[in-house]
Parts: C-alpha cells; sequence; structure tokens
C-alpha cells in the first residue's frame, strides 16, 4: 500500500499550553505538477520498486542478495539516484523523497532500464529511519542539495542539524559513509560546523575541510545550470568513526 506523506504544518496550540518540541522534519510537502506518466508509475512500477515506511526493511527479502547499502534522502527527481543504481551496480540503493511527481519519474526511468538494484519511499525520511529502517546497517548515506531555507527565520528547518546527523550516526555502520552536498555557502558552512561539532563522524578531507567532488556524485542538468549562473558548489564527505 502506498504511503501518503505526512503534514507539515503545527497543529494549533491551547492557550498555555507547553510548546511541543520540534520534530525533525525531511522536508516541505509543496505541490507540483504530477503528470499521467508519473500517476500511471504508481499503478504499473510500485509493486516492484516501491516500499512501506511503516514495515521493518529486509535487504535479502528487496533486492535477494546482500550487498553495500546506500540511502539517498531526498532524490529529487531521481537522476542521480538512478545513474547511480546502473554505473553501482554492486551495491543496493534505498531512496527517500516526498514529492510524489519525482518518485514517479524515477520509477518510470528505473523501469525503462529494468534496474533491480534500488527501492523508494515516497515518505519522510525521519519516520523512515525510525520505523522501516530501525535495524539496517547503511553502508553509505546521501543528502545532495536539501532545501537550503535560505531566510534567516526560516533556517531553523534545514534538515542537516546536530540531532539528525546523530540519528544517521545511529544507521551508519563503522567506517561508512556520509556524503552531503549544497550549492548554498551558508548552508555549506552550517553543514560544516554541524559535522565537525559530531562525535560520530571523522571529516574525510581533515578538519574543517570540505571534500572534492567524489565520482559517484554526478554533476545534474539542475546543477550544471547553478554553474553556469556562477553558483558555487560545496561536498562534504565523512566517515562513520
Amino acid at each position: 500500500m502506498l504511503a501518503q506523506p505526512t503534514s507539515t504544518g503545527d497543529a494549533p496550540e491551547s492557550p498555555g499550553a507547553t510548546p511541543a518540541p520540534r520534530r525533525i522534519r525531511s522536508f516541505v510537502l509543496r505541490q507540483g505538477r504530477f503528470t499521467p506518466a508519473q500517476q500511471r508509475a504508481f499503478v504499473e512500477h510500485w509493486q516492484r520498486y516501491g516500499l512501506d515506511p511503516t514495515q521493518p526493511f529486509d535487504p535479502l527479502q528487496a533486492f535477494g542478495r546482500r550487498a553495500p547499502l546506500v540511502l539517498e534522502i531526498g532524490f529529487g527527481n531521481g537522476e542521480q539516484l538512478r545513474w547511480s543504481a546502473e554505473h553501482e551496480a554492486a551495491r543496493d540503493f534505498l531512496g527517500v523523497e516526498v514529492h510524489r511527481p519525482g518518485v514517479g519519474r524515477l520509477m518510470n526511468a528505473l523501469a525503462a532500464a529494468d534496474l533491480g538494484n534500488a527501492r523508494l519511499f515516497n515518505h519522510d525520511a525521519v519516520e523512515v529511519l525510525e520505523q522501516a529502517l530501525g535495524a539496517v546497517q547503511l553502508d553509505e548515506v546521501r543528502v545532495f542539495f536539501p532545501d537550503p531555507w535560505p531566510k534567516k527565520r526560516q533556517q531553523k528547518r534545514r534538515l542537516i542539524q546536530p540531532e539528525f546527523v546523530a540519528l544517521l550516526a545511529r544507521h551508519v555502520r563503522a567506517g561508512g559513509v556520509l556524503h552531503l552536498a549544497t550549492d548554498w555557502e551558508d548552508y555549506a558552512q552550517q553543514m560544516l560546523a554541524v559535522l565537525e561539532a559530531a562525535p560520530d563522524w571523522r571529516n574525510t578531507a581533515g578538519p574543517g575541510a570540505f571534500a572534492t567532488r567524489p565520482p559517484t556524485r554526478i554533476e545534474t542538468h539542475f546543477e550544471k545550470r547553478g554553474v553556469r549562473l556562477g553558483h558555487g558548489v560545496w561536498d562534504l564527505v565523512y566517515e562513520r568513526r
């Protein structure tokens, strides 16, 4: 059964009530164009590629093998994940994306190439980590170009916060990798500060340094357009201690 994205709205508080702790959110739900082809993907390909976020994930059951497992959070239109599944065939991939058009587009691309080493969650990444992946050890987590929330008052919504990287550390094996990328310089600096202060992670480029883009991260069409406009891109690659 297809999981529906969770709401990001805050419930109204009663007068005098104690505010509830802010919960980590990996997304904000925005409406986008949902094409007929993307809608058909859920009918034709969800059974093959879709995963239920409320059920414990079993890699052997999903892929029929034990292989290094990579999680990409917020895969957008799926260009990177589709490329990874084809060019890193010895690895298995989990993708998490709350926006249905992107999930539909990626399922169509995976099916067209008959790629069997990718599975997808259409759900909030935090809940996927806590519920479906509770006992799973990942070899790598990738978070490429998360929402930068550029306005100062919005920055508390940014995904890369101390509690989130601590949550990831509980799911990545010792020696595993966390790879982040952003094209917003102030977010890159925040990411760097958060990871440098995280005791579970070691900067592979050296303390306080950004990494060279690894060959496993392609330049997507979106990124190339930004580079042409003069935007910088910053990669961070950390190893789980």
